[in-house]
């Protein structure tokens, strides 16, 4: 199992219609059928800058990679994220195992 999750700022002013719609995009993602556990968050740490977080599961590598490739997923990094996102960090993770 692969946890998938990104930590992201945007350049929309906090609670604002453009910083609505774009969580309300992203939130779609959830639809694509690999995609599970998905979560939209709010961080609240005060030790970084982010201000929202995806989260996700995929059962496999080949899961993840079609949700990577999905048209769907494609179409929102070109269309949403790259123009609207003005800091991120994306962590994969698997479980750790000493075997």
């Amino acid at each position: 199992m692969i946890r998938h999750a990104v930590v992201f700022k945007l350049k929309h002013a906090k609670g604002s219609k453009e910083e609505i719609d774009f969580l309300t995009a992203g939130q779609k993602l959830a639809d694509i059928a690999s995609v599970r556990n998905f979560e939209c968050l709010r961080q609240v740490s005060p030790k970084n800058d982010y201000d929202f977080g995806f989260s996700m599961e995929f059962e496999s590598d080949a899961d993840y990679k079609f949700y990577n490739e999905h048209e769907a997923h494609v179409n929102f990094v070109q269309t949403r994220w790259n123009p609207e996102v003005v800091d991120c960090m994306e962590i994969d993770y698997e479980a750790y195992s000493e075997n």
